[in-house]
C-alpha cells in the first residue's frame, strides 16, 4: 500500500500533505492524554518498531500477489487512536527516508491512507463492537480481528478515491477500485489474524497495557436496603505476581528484532497488493525514481553487503532500532510536555 512518487499528481499530493499535517497536529494533542501514564510511552515506541518489523513479512494472498500488515488497527487498540496515528506515521517516515519505501512527495498520501484512514476506521469499528459484545477480554480479541479486517479494504477505497482525484494515468476508476478492494480484502484477513494474535498475547500477560481493554470490567453492584450500591474494588494483584512492563517491552523488542532480522528472509517475494494492481492496470507507467534510491539501506538491504540474507537481516535490525529510538523519543517528549502542561506552576493555583 506504500504509494511511490509519480502515482498521484502534485496538487493532490500537496492537499493530502495538508490533511496529513492536520491529522498529525490533532494526534499530537490527543496523544498527550493517551500518554499520560508512564507505562504507555515506551510501549508506543515498541509498537512502532513492531509494526516496522512485521511490515517486512509479506505473506502470499493470491497467485503472484502478497500482502503485509498496515498496522493502524493494531496501534490504535494497543496504545490509543491518536498515538496509533503517530506510530504508523513514524514507521512510514523511517521507511520513506531510509529504505526508499513509499515516495517522499507521496508521504502525505501514505500517512493519510495508511495511518489516518486505517486507524480511524478500525478504532470506530472496534469501539462499536465492544459496545454490543460481552465485556470480556475475549471480546477485545474478536473486535480487534473485525476492526483490522475492515481497515485494509477501507485504505484501498481511500487510495482509489485519491487516485480518482489526482491519478497521473488514464485508467478506469472502476477497474482500479475492483482490483484494489478485491485483493485488499484478502490482505485484510492476514492483517486481522496478526492483529488479533498480538492483542490477545498482550492481554494474556498485561491487559492493563492494552488501551482498548481498559474499563472493560463493570463495577459490581450490590443491593443494600433495597438500593443498588457499588461494591468495593477488589484487592489489586501484587506487582511482583504479574509480568513486569520491562519484561513485556524486552520481549516485544526481541520479537521485533527476530522478525525483521531473521524471519523476514523467508517472506514472500511477490509484489504487494498495490504493486500488483499498479503493474496489471498500468498505474505505474509514470512512477518516478525514489529520491532515496541511493540510500545505504534502500530496498531493505545494506549497501555493499553481498550476502542477501545478511544484508536484509542487518537492514531489518537497523530499521527496528532506529524506529524504536525515534518513536520512543517522540512519545517521551509528548509525555514530558503533558507533564509540564499540568504541573502546579501552570494551574494558576
Amino acid at each position: 500500500m506504500h504509494v511511490p512518487d509519480g502515482f498521484i499528481d502534485a496538487p493532490t499530493s500537496a492537499v493530502t500533505g495538508v490533511v496529513a499535517a492536520g491529522a498529525l497536529a490533532v494526534s499530537l494533542r490527543g496523544a498527550r492524554r493517551e500518554l499520560g501514564e508512564e507505562r504507555t510511552a515506551p510501549l508506543a515506541g515498541l509498537v512502532a518498531a513492531f509494526i516496522f518489523a512485521v511490515q517486512m513479512l509479506n505473506f502470499p494472498v493470491a497467485a503472484g500477489t502478497s500482502g503485509h500488515l498496515l498496522g493502524g488497527a493494531l496501534a490504535a487498540i494497543l496504545v490509543g487512536p491518536y498515538t496509533g496515528v503517530l506510530c504508523v506515521s513514524v514507521v512510514l517516515l523511517m521507511q520513506g527516508v531510509l529504505f526508499a519505501d513509499g515516495g517522499l512527495t507521496a508521504l502525505g498520501v501514505n500517512i493519510t491512507d495508511m495511518a489516518l484512514v486505517t486507524t480511524v476506521v478500525s478504532y470506530a469499528v472496534f469501539r462499536g463492537l465492544l459496545a454490543v459484545l460481552p465485556r470480556k477480554r475475549r471480546s477485545v480479541t474478536v473486535a480487534s480481528f473485525a476492526a483490522a479486517l475492515l481497515s485494509v479494504p477501507a485504505a484501498a477505497v481511500a487510495f482509489t478515491l485519491i487516485y480518482a482525484i489526482g491519478g497521473t494515468t488514464d485508467v478506469s476508476i472502476g477497474k482500479v477500485a475492483t482490483a484494489m478492494i478485491g485483493v485488499h480484502v484478502l490482505i485484510g484477513i492476514g492483517e486481522a489474524v496478526i492483529t488479533a494474535l498480538t492483542v490477545g498475547a498482550v492481554i494474556a500477560v498485561r491487559p492493563d497495557l492494552v488501551h482498548g481493554a481498559r474499563g472493560l470490567r463493570r463495577r459490581l453492584r450490590l443491593r443494600v436496603n433495597g438500593e443498588l450500591v457499588d461494591a468495593p474494588e477488589p484487592v489489586a494483584v501484587p506487582a511482583a505476581a504479574r509480568t513486569s512492563r520491562r519484561t513485556v517491552w524486552l520481549t516485544g523488542l526481541v520479537a521485533s528484532l527476530v522478525l525483521a532480522g531473521f524471519v523476514s528472509f523467508y517472506a514472500s517475494a511477490d509484489p504487494d497488493g498495490l504493486e500488483k494492481v499498479a503493474h496489471d492496470k498500468g498505474i505505474d507507467t509514470k512512477e518516478k525514481e525514489h529520491a532515496s534510491a541511493d540510500s545505504p539501506l534502500a530496498d531493505y538491504g545494506v549497501k555493499d553487503v553481498s550476502d542477501a540474507r545478511l544484508s536484509g537481516g542487518l537492514a531489518g535490525v537497523i530499521g527496528v532500532g532506529v524506529t524504536v529510538v525515534a518513536g520512543s523519543a517522540v512519545f517521551w517528549a509528548l509525555r514530558r510536555r503533558r507533564g509540564a502542561d499540568v504541573s502546579p506552576a501552570n494551574t494558576g493555583l
